[in-house]
């Protein structure tokens, strides 16, 4: 009798010991996590800002680092239909400096006529750049030039003889002796006369 008592003792004290096992421990492969507290915050997008777009009619665009064709060099190209961050206007509207990695303070200028901006955006107006400094000159040595410049031999230009002079005759008019002279075509005249009057009287007789 007292082994039967002992038995049932023995398997009530272990089941008690599994379900208090069971009841501590949780079951493997069961994650038990703690629930947050609160309101979690959202992620929201912004803006990214105005672009500028190369027309697609425009097979590619120069950029310049500075708002000017000719003052400043060009950094690289834009294809068509390309898309860059817009950063502002310069003092010339025609100019728009755009963000353009890899030279300079990532930022470069483009032709505003060869792009176009995104509708609503507003570009504040930036200072240009400073002009590069212009590249020096070289300079040639004389004693080295030189050496390649073949020496010229005057050459004596001819004398000049000048003319003999010309002497221009002079023709005097001599009135002195005008005054004492008889007029050649009054001595006609009298002769015709006088030859005249010879044959009107031959005639007159001769009737």
């Amino acid at each position: 009798m007292m082994d039967r008592w002992l038995k049932v003792l023995l398997f009530g004290s272990m089941a008690i010991g599994l379900a208090a096992i069971t009841l501590i421990v949780p079951a493997q492969g069961m994650a038990i996590a703690q629930q947050p507290t609160g309101s979690v915050p959202t992620v929201t997008g912004t803006s990214s800002g105005p672009v500028v777009t190369v027309y697609a009619d425009i097979n590619k665009v120069e950029v310049y680092a500075g708002p000017s064709s000719y003052l400043y060099p060009a950094v690289g190209v834009l294809l068509a239909g390309q898309s860059v961050p817009a950063l502002g206007r310069g003092i010339d509207p025609d100019w728009i400096q755009v963000a353009y990695p890899g030279v300079s303070g990532s930022k470069a200028w483009v032709y505003a006529p060869y792009v176009r901006i995104s509708p609503g955006a507003r570009l504040q107006p930036v200072e240009a750049p400073a002009t590069p400094t212009p590249f020096s000159t070289p300079t040639i040595d004389p004693t080295l030039a030189a050496a390649f410049i073949a020496p010229e031999t005057p050459t004596r230009l001819p004398t000049f003889t000048p003319p003999v002079d010309l002497i221009i005759p002079t023709f005097v008019d001599d009135a002195g002796s005008r005054i004492n002279r008889i007029p050649v075509g009054l001595v006609i005249f009298s002769l015709g006369f006088i030859g005249g009057m010879g044959i009107l009287i031959s005639f007159l007789r001769g009737r």
